[in-house]
């Protein structure tokens, strides 16, 4: 399976290597470059064959489609001295709408965000879509900036815990302006790690227009993670020139700015907390200081820290009997905010909208 692959690379390494041959003013370090950003083009093709397989496997419940929108301009928009610096970022949405809905009804919305610090919204969560759809929730999931799929200049738009919350925020919104189904009065977030920290963002900032928020493994306090994280990862990622553009020991408090467990004292809607023991990339601590910080400041919520679930990070996702029972148990908390026209009796009704058994 991997030879096609293996041929496109040889055959685009062997025209970069005729170019660099024909124009000797090329340098090494640009072609190097230029193979580099290869990838992008991979992510690209990778996110289109994905898409065709949204159709394929949760067609038969849900109108699937995509959408062109705008957030708002990138970071330094102020400072930049061209048009492309200083309009609002594009991006794609995600939308999905259960096949059985009544259009002249109204509608709970999800507002559900990707998870990882280049992810996508891809077919990894094909099963909890099917599980929403047969609940008769609408849902809307943003490809927010930084977003992997769409090239080099929207991966290096990224602002990890700062513009991306408003990227998300504006998908809500549209929903509300362009689908007459959508109830504004049932509006809740949820989201896994990185997706996590965004629900809880938009919830702190924005407690009037959600009914309910569900962060599982959240990410919550990045200069806590920075402590624990290999060097790599924040220098490559976060302290990159086209992102913040400085490690957490230069400015330590744009790191606290961007990190839920600083917010904890807006929180004013309904928030249920899942976490896991062994979760090999949230790491426990950093989500029970969220919650610490959430009971410090006398906050009602709820909250689970499992005890060493299969699974590490993605356990309440895996297709293992406790994935589903703990999948179950955040539908019946968002069952008690945001009233779907179906809820699930037991776990028996998810596996077959899941599952189609």
């Amino acid at each position: 399976m991997k030879t096609p692959y293996l041929l496109i690379i040889a055959c685009l390494f062997m025209n970069l290597l005729t170019i660099h041959g024909t124009h000797a003013q090329v340098s090494n370090e640009q072609l190097l470059e230029e193979i580099r950003d290869l990838r992008y083009r991979f992510d690209v093709l990778e996110k289109a064959i994905d898409d065709v397989m949204w159709h394929k496997v949760v067609g038969d419940v849900a109108y699937i489609d995509k959408l062109f929108m705008a957030g708002p301009p990138p970071r330094g928009a102020e400072q930049s001295t061209t048009l492309l610096g200083r309009n609002p970022i594009k991006f794609w949405t995600y939308v999905f709408i259960p096949k059985d809905i009544d259009p002249s009804r109204k509608y709970p919305l999800l507002v559900f965000s990707h998870g990882g610090v280049h992810g996508d919204f891809n077919t990894y969560y094909t099963h909890i879509i099917r599980e929403l759809m047969a609940q008769q929730y609408i849902v809307v999931a943003p490809e927010y900036r930084g977003s992997t799929g769409y090239g080099k200049y929207h991966h290096q738009l990224i602002d990890y815990g700062g513009l991306e919350n408003d990227d998300v925020h504006e998908s809500m919104l549209m929903m509300l302006d362009n689908y007459s189904m959508v109830d504004p009065r049932r509006v809740g977030l949820i989201g896994w790690s990185h997706g996590g920290m965004i629900s809880l963002m938009n919830a702190f900032e924005h407690p009037d227009s959600y009914k309910a928020v569900f962060a599982g493994v959240p990410v919550s306090d990045l200069v806590a993670r920075m402590g624990y994280k290999r060097p790599a990862y924040e220098m490559d990622l976060f302290a990159a020139d086209h992102h913040i553009g400085q490690a957490v020991h230069e400015n330590i408090e744009e790191y606290r700015r961007r990190s839920p467990v600083y917010h904890a004292h807006k929180l004013d809607v309904p928030l249920l907390i899942h976490t896991n023991t062994n979760d090999e990339d949230v790491h426990v601590l950093e989500v029970e200081n969220l919650i610490n910080t959430l009971k410090a400041h006398n906050k009602d919520f709820e909250y689970r820290i499992y005890d060493e679930v299969p699974g590490g990070h993605s356990f309440d996702r895996m297709d293992h009997r406790m994935g589903r029972d703990i999948r179950f148990e955040i539908y019946r908390f968002l069952d008690k905010h945001l009233d779907p026209p179906r809820p699930f009796r037991n776990v028996g009704e998810m596996e077959r909208a899941a599952y189609r058994y």
